[in-house]
């Protein structure tokens, strides 16, 4: 006869369940209940199995401990790990075979435990433990989610092959998976998990595992009813809860469904709202969500506002470093105003903003990292608070070591030399938030994954190490830009090395696959349509010498333009427009007015030779002009961090090309040509001349066109404004102004038929011809708002609404909205910048390291094209590494 001394135990769902009985009072209940049943059996086997008899608590010597049931564990490994061992002398029952129990049931490896008396022989005792392995995970299928998130769910529950199935695991993914959507505001959210026993010819015990999501639908909020408000209304109330709204036919931009993470934000905020208004005592009592008829919820909120107070006396307590005048500046609050608990909190320490203006940012941008203020309310009587604002000054602290770690791939010189930060100097937050900055536009990292971390802080001898740590990301790309522009498809193939390093070029273990790592960047375009042909190189080295940030770039560039043939509608091969350029530049980043400005120069010479290229603007086919010019540029661009999608900061830029003023010295005439012009122009264009005369008037055109350009003369201003505000979290507004005009020295000579601008479109076509600019005005066709031989000045105005749809290093996405209006114009005379051609419309961005931008736009052009009376209406624009 055997006799039981552990009671089996049973998972309900399972069928084998072992860790509830983990923690220890769980198991004391249960040793409890197997010395209650072992007690009754003992009397049981009294009464029917005489052979057997022993007193509760009698010591035997154990003989032996066999094992016996499924499990993959060896019977030396499980006897071993019990502590029963054979010789051992213990009270049966006992705690002997508690502990025993409670070893194997802690190793969470098993479903159930039995241990049986199978024979006593005078004081020796035999036990077999008759054990269950708990079953291994072999599959997890996951149905009602998509595809990408089933890898998350099962990374997140830890659901890997051969991990034990415990009831635990079971319940935790349960759990974990219905908070997840109620979270995300699936508030009736279904999950089911199955597990199905695998049987085949491996004999440990595996279990395949179903899990069921029924996500239902988004709960949207019906109605928002507050209770116990009387200063500030309901409508007061709802506004200050951001992102948390009641449904409303005209709501685009704020959602109407409940999301709990964001609920219980906005419930600080409707707090926070009271205290902007003088009641610091408000409190939300309770808040229910209760549900309705119609699939929706309600939200009951009840407030108490409490009193009405005012700030009182301010006084500043531990200060040595700045003067209490000072201070209490940089706080700009006074005493009798509405009291304002957000705003005090602002102006001391403004978390919302790196380089917000207040007291803390005053210590810590002066050196003083280790400093400490502590408003606190000293008195509140008459609901006249009076403020200490105490603070602890601390030792100044100086970078005891700067280091960056995480660039594998750029060389470490061209990461410090960008460094506002260096080994002995004063701490300043602000060059910590300036050097991430800076890094972050460097553009060979992820502005995201920047961190500056602050390591071996040091209060008592002042010091401080800072670590930057850096992501490397691609920076090479492959240029394909497309896209149908000029009467057929615009398509550029290139590849831009935005790391290289030339110094490396000649090393052969430097090609990886690139010389890389010196920040230096290199170009090579091939852009080509029907019509047209370029070819260019570029390189540009940010650090000429390797000591100041002068930038020195050079390119070259080859252009190979055809004429359109209207009768074949195709290009003329035998009327070509041949261009050769060369540019050197320089650009200096400036210490004034600060150093976020750049000053740039660059001299370059263009050669046009046309080959019987006959048309309105051109009238000498066959000749040349050539183009010496000099450009000088002032920039300031202090926008952060991403250069991809940047949330603050502005960029401007504006530039004067200027030519050499030929006329002033070259001796001719240009008012007698002129004249001279026009009167054959008449002749040319009466149709009762005769031919002969006409052709005549049409060959001498030419012949002064080509005295009026063959060194062309000109000045040419264009300005460009982007600034960049963060609305709310992540939603970015970016007004964009733009202008442009070329004008001419000599009105006699005229202005050239060069540099000219074209708008309209998706601003692709901006190849190197004649220093023409392609200006990009979305719900329009390209180049459709422009003459033929396009303007001489433009301006264009964009608004646009931004929110990031990922941000990660792999690829950015950002969705977008536009409203944009723009036009050219002939001549200053006819400018009138409230001229426009107007538009709005949607779009998408994707930036990927190795192809650049990509993006899509639908625009609708609320106005007609030059010469029609019907709106433009709906165009959509494909873009490859173009940015508006």
């Amino acid at each position: 006869m055997k006799l039981l001394l552990n009671i089996k135990k049973e998972n309900d769902d399972l069928g084998k369940q072992a860790n509830k009985l983990a923690n220890l009072l769980q198991l004391r209940t249960y040793i409890k209940h197997c010395i209650t049943v072992t007690i009754i059996l003992f009397c049981s086997i009294n009464l029917h199995a005489q052979d057997i008899t022993y007193n509760t608590g009698k010591k035997y010597i154990l003989g032996d401990v066999t094992v016996s049931g499924n499990s993959s564990f060896s019977a030396q490994t499980i006897v071993t790990y019990s502590g029963l061992s054979k010789g051992k002398e213990m009270n049966i029952p006992g705690e002997e075979i508690s502990t025993a129990i409670k070893k194997l049931w802690n190793s969470k490896l098993f479903s159930d435990i039995e241990i049986y008396i199978i024979k006593i022989e005078g004081n020796v005792a035999y036990l077999e433990i008759r054990i269950s392995d708990l079953p291994e995970l072999n599959e997890v299928k996951i149905n009602g989610v998509k595809k990408g998130k089933k890898e998350s769910i099962i990374k997140d529950n830890k659901l890997n092959k051969g991990v034990k199935v415990t009831e635990n695991l079971i319940t935790t993914t349960k759990n974990f998976l219905n908070t997840k959507y109620k979270k995300e505001g699936f508030l009736n959210s279904k999950i089911n998990i199955n597990t199905i026993p695998v049987k085949d010819s491996i004999e440990k015990a595996r279990v395949n595992m179903v899990v069921n999501v029924d996500k239902g639908e988004k709960v949207k909020i019906k109605d928002i009813v507050f209770t116990g408000n009387s200063v500030l209304s309901d409508k007061k109330l709802r506004k200050s809860m951001k992102n948390t709204k009641k449904i409303k036919f005209y709501r685009l931009l704020k959602r109407s469904k409940f999301i709990d993470s964001a609920y219980q934000k906005d419930l600080s905020s409707l707090i926070d709202k009271y205290k902007e208004n003088g009641y610091r005592d408000a409190r939300i009592i309770s808040d229910s969500l209760i549900p309705n008829n119609d699939k929706t919820i309600s939200l009951h909120i009840n407030v108490v506002e409490g009193e009405k107070y005012t700030f009182g006396n301010i006084t500043f307590i531990g200060n040595t470093v700045y003067s209490n005048l000072q201070l209490s500046r940089m706080l700009r609050i006074k005493k009798g105003e509405t009291y304002n608990g957000v705003l005090l909190q602002k102006r001391i320490a403004d978390n919302s903003k790196p380089d917000g203006v207040d007291i803390t940012n005053l210590y810590q941008n002066n050196g003083y990292l280790f400093s400490n203020i502590n408003p606190v309310e000293v008195s509140a009587d008459g609901n006249v608070i009076d403020m200490e604002i105490r603070i602890s000054e601390g030792k100044p602290a100086y970078f005891n070591s700067v280091s960056v770690v995480g660039n594998d791939k750029t060389n470490d010189h061209v990461i410090y030399r960008e460094l506002r930060t260096r080994p002995g100097q004063l701490y300043s937050k602000a060059n910590v938030v300036r050097t991430v900055r800076e890094l972050g536009q460097l553009g060979f990292f992820d502005a995201q994954e920047i961190s500056p971390n602050f390591n071996n802080p040091n209060p008592n001898e002042g010091t401080i190490d800072m670590e930057y740590s850096v992501k490397e990301t691609g920076s090479s790309q492959i240029e394909l830009q497309g896209g149908y522009g000029g009467g057929g498809f615009i398509g550029t193939l290139g590849l831009s090395f935005n790391n290289f390093s030339i110094k490396d070029i000649f090393k052969k273990d430097a090609y990886k696959p690139i010389p890389m790592g010196d920040g230096q960047k290199l170009a090579l375009r091939l852009q080509a349509s029907r019509f047209y042909q370029t070819y260019s190189f570029s390189f540009s080295e940010p650090w000429l010498g390797g000591k100041r940030p002068v930038q020195f770039s050079t390119s070259i560039s080859q252009t190979k333009q055809f004429l359109y043939n209207p009768q074949t509608r195709d290009a003329d091969k035998s009327k070509s427009f041949n261009i050769t350029g060369i540019t050197f530049g320089l650009a200096k980043r400036l210490q004034a007015p600060d150093d976020y400005f750049t000053l740039s120069q660059a001299v370059s010479f263009q050669r046009y030779d046309l080959n019987n290229y006959n048309t309105g603007l051109f009238t000498f086919g066959d000749g040349s002009a050539n183009n010496l010019s000099y450009t000088v540029g002032l920039s300031r661009n202090n926008t952060y961090n991403d250069p991809i999608f940047p949330t603050g900061g502005s960029s401007f830029n504006v530039t004067a090309n200027l030519s050499i003023p030929y006329s002033l010295f070259d001796g001719r005439d240009y008012k007698a040509l002129k004249n001279e012009r026009d009167n054959l122009l008449l002749i040319r264009d009466d149709s009762s001349q005769n031919t002969t005369d006409r052709t005549n008037a049409s060959n001498r055109i030419g012949e002064i066109d080509q005295e009026r350009y063959r060194w062309l003369e000109f000045y040419k201003i264009n300005f460009k404004g982007d600034w960049y505000t963060e609305l709310t979290k992540n939603l970015v507004l970016r007004p964009s102004v733009q202008f442009g005009f070329l004008g001419a020295y000599n009105n006699d000579r005229g202005v050239i038929p060069f540099e000219r601008y074209l708008i309209g479109g998706d601003g692709l076509g901006s190849y190197s011809l004649d220093g023409r600019e392609y200006i990009a005005l979305r719900g329009y066709p390209n180049q459709s708002l422009s003459d033929q031989d396009g303007g001489t000045i433009y301006n264009k105005f964009s608004l646009e609404l931004r929110y990031p749809i990922t941000l990660k290093a792999s690829a950015k996405i950002y969705a977008l909205s536009f409203l944009e209006g723009g036009n050219s114009f002939n001549s200053f005379k006819d400018f009138n910048p409230f001229d426009i051609k107007r538009s709005a419309g949607l779009g998408i961005r994707i930036f990927m390291p190795a192809f650049g931008l990509l993006g899509i736009d639908f625009g609708y052009g609320f106005d007609p094209l030059p010469g029609e009376t019907v709106k433009n209406g709906w165009e959509t624009h494909f873009i490859i590494g173009q940015q508006f």
